[in-house]
């Protein structure tokens, strides 16, 4: 188990749990929302099960609330693993990841597609 948190200040708005690709794109929205003042916690998720309960609850605790990112369905994979762990917390956890048959294509247009790109994950994080 583990995971490890990349970037992180004293003014996070919100925690983005991503692993994989879902992680660089994580990744380009912390610089994408720094560039207008937002600040998020970004933690690679790199260990699923067991999943890191105690990173992400203080995550949790500090920015009151947690977005995954995935790059497969929802169901049974990262948001899952999350939200048991801190669900029960009162954490608030929000899933961005593939919600329809995928298909074949480039991969910056699939991310983008699937809602899993950096835009969405920032668009994700002024909505919370």
């Amino acid at each position: 188990g583990g995971s490890k948190t990349l970037r992180q200040s004293e003014r996070d708005v919100a925690t983005v749990v991503g692993a994989g690709v879902t992680l660089f794109e994580a990744l380009k929205a912390h610089d994408l929302l720094a560039a207008e003042g937002v600040a998020i916690r970004v933690i690679d998720a790199y260990s699923v099960q067991p999943i890191d309960r105690t990173a992400l609850e203080k995550a949790g605790r500090e920015t009151r609330a947690i977005l995954t990112v995935e790059d497969h369905y929802i169901a049974g994979g990262l948001g899952d693993a999350v939200s048991a762990a801190v669900g029960d917390r009162g954490v608030r956890v929000v899933r961005l990841g593939v919600r329809e048959i995928p298909r074949s294509g480039p991969p910056d247009v699939l991310i983008d597609r699937y809602g899993i790109s950096a835009a969405h994950i920032v668009a994700a994080v002024r909505q919370l």
